[in-house]
């Protein structure tokens, strides 16, 4: 069903903003992330020169942000802890062998890892349960995903989907451990 009249930018944002933000944060789970894609949408709508040209506002606002949301996933790198590498005079070790070893000898690194283990902890306390355990028992524990699932009782996808909400929030809260590495 076409639209019966064009909307300006302000029309457009009343009517249909609190439900095409619902769609887009159903799409891709952190709310941040949401009010980028549809700060984007709107600056792409705001930035038409004939709105009135387009014969549905919102299958276009809509085709828009469903652009947006598949852009955005395309771009996001997932970095491996074990492509991270931290150099020694020993030769190469992967960033995760360095924050699970023992050794105390350098002392810029064990402070490093002193502040990575306690930010951590501290965002794996802000996850529910359910991501926090199923994060702590793969990553952690070497648990495989479908060995959770078979514990939980729950199908492998949902595990999968738990994991993957606990990773981009874990990402975004030691997001400044990352920058500090690199």
């Amino acid at each position: 069903m076409a639209d019966s009249k064009p909307f300006n930018l302000t029309d457009a944002i009343r009517t249909y903003g609190s439900q095409l933000f619902g769609f887009i944060r159903s799409k891709v789970g952190l709310t941040e992330d949401a009010e980028d894609i549809l700060q984007d949408v709107w600056y792409q709508y705001s930035s038409l020169a004939n709105p009135e040209e387009i014969g549905s506002v919102s299958g276009w606002l809509y085709r828009v942000a469903k652009n947006r949301i598949t852009d955005r996933f395309r771009k996001q790198k997932n970095v491996l802890l074990d492509d991270l590498v931290y150099e020694s005079e020993e030769g190469e070790l992967t960033l995760k062998d360095v924050l699970l070893s023992n050794d105390r000898d350098d002392i810029e690194l064990f402070l490093f890892k002193e502040e990575f283990w306690n930010a951590l902890q501290n965002a794996l306390d802000e996850l529910p349960e359910n991501q926090r355990r199923v994060f702590i028992l793969n990553e952690l524990e070497d648990k495989t995903l479908q060995e959770i699932a078979d514990e939980e009782g729950v199908p492998l996808k949902t595990v999968i989907s738990r994991k993957g909400y606990a990773v981009r929030y874990l990402r975004r809260k030691l997001d400044h451990l990352y920058q500090d590495i690199i």
